[in-house]
């Protein structure tokens, strides 16, 4: 009996020292992981120089600086059209006709009145004549002689007018042929045969042959950047090694009612690779009034309603938030006019998980690769 108490009584020591050594290692483990500190390695951008200056680019497509908007002289019915879209025309050459019918006729009538005010000047003449003799042998009182002169002139006015009558009719009918003044290419064809046209209505367009230009829509708040006489480049997207020099030569003295947009245009170089209608995209150079240092777009964050970054402390691999003045927004990032200077490293990406002074990981800048974050800027991106 004692022996088998004895045995128990050994058992639950052991199971008690046994567990006992089990909960002080795991408190050890605790203790452990509680003292390991998490370090975040992130990805940073470097601030470079501010820059003076900034890239315009614009789209447009490439078009003649002078476009013909043809319309025939009179009103009729086109009966017939001889060109098409993409065709090569020369002064001279017939693009379209309307139907002559009417001003044929026309231009007889006004020969009948032109025959007739003919023999109307024949006939006063001779009464002129016999007044004048009349009068010379004292016939015939003076008032006689001025009546016939008097009717002669009248005829006389009356046939000059059927004169320019018949030339003016001649004209209608020359007018019911559509032609060319200059060398081109027809771009446009508003009407078709069958249509019956007011004179005057565009038919036909024609981009004369020459300088060609591009036309951009540049919103209000850069169109103080484009001058008349402004050196440009002209990049085309048909061919990446096709760049051109460019010179502004007209902007809009108003915007768009629509888009709020000015137009500009820019006169190219004559250069045989260049076509109607190819896409191209102006490149011009904006002074700014203020310098400014650019970020990507992933590095800005918000606290308390602030615009704010994350710098890194290299010294003591922390993170610190810094409020920032946005200047605008880009394609390319964001431009900031205040709150960061020249070798700032800022946190450029996960900036939702960073808190006051967390620690975080940061690559050598001997070992970092220098990237261009696609900012005027160029600011070195420092990759982990």
């Amino acid at each position: 009996m004692v022996s088998l108490t004895t045995t128990t009584i050994r058992s639950v020591t052991g199971a008690a020292l046994f567990a006992a050594i089990a909960l002080t290692l795991s408190g050890c483990n605790e203790k452990k992981e509680e003292t390991v500190e998490v370090i975040r390695p992130v990805k940073v951008v470097e601030i470079a120089q501010a820059d003076t200056t900034r890239k315009l680019d614009y789209s447009g497509s490439v078009r003649a600086r002078t476009d013909m908007n043809l319309g025939f002289r009179v009103n009729g019915k086109i009966v017939e059209r001889k060109v098409d879209i993409g065709e090569k025309v020369k002064p001279g050459d017939v693009l379209a006709r309307i139907d002559s019918t009417d001003y044929v006729l026309a231009v007889r009538r006004s020969q009948a009145d032109l025959d007739s005010a003919e023999k109307q000047v024949q006939t006063t003449e001779l009464a002129r004549n016999r007044a004048q003799q009349l009068f010379d042998k004292n016939v015939a009182p003076k008032s006689q002689l001025e009546q016939a002169e008097l009717s002669y002139d009248q005829a006389v006015s009356t046939r000059d007018s059927a004169v320019s009558a018949l030339a003016e009719a001649k004209n209608q009918v020359a007018y019911t042929d559509l032609t060319s003044d200059m060398n081109g290419i027809v771009t446009t064809i508003n009407a078709d045969v069958g249509q019956v046209v007011g004179s005057g209505t565009p038919v036909i367009t024609v981009a004369v042959d020459g300088e060609k230009e591009v036309q951009i829509a540049v919103p209000e708040m850069d169109i103080a950047q484009f001058k008349v006489g402004k050196d440009v480049k002209a990049r085309f997207w048909s061919d990446d090694a096709l760049v051109l020099d460019g010179k502004v030569r007209e902007v809009s003295g108003s915007a768009d009612a629509q888009s709020r947009t000015f137009a500009v245009r820019v006169s190219l170089p004559n250069d045989p690779r260049v076509l109607l209608g190819m896409t191209a995209t102006i490149e011009a150079q904006a002074d700014n009034t203020q310098p400014y240092v650019s970020i990507p777009l992933s590095a800005l964050a918000e606290k308390d309603g602030q615009q704010i970054v994350w710098l890194v402390d290299r010294s003591a691999g922390t993170v610190h938030s810094r409020g920032i003045k946005v200047a605008d927004f880009a394609d390319d990032g964001v431009r900031v006019a205040d709150g960061l200077k020249t070798g700032d490293v800022v946190v450029a990406a996960g900036t939702q998980f960073m808190t006051e002074n967390m620690k975080v990981k940061v690559p050598n800048a001997q070992q970092a690769s220098a990237e261009t974050n696609g900012s005027a800027a160029a600011a070195a991106d420092i990759v982990r």
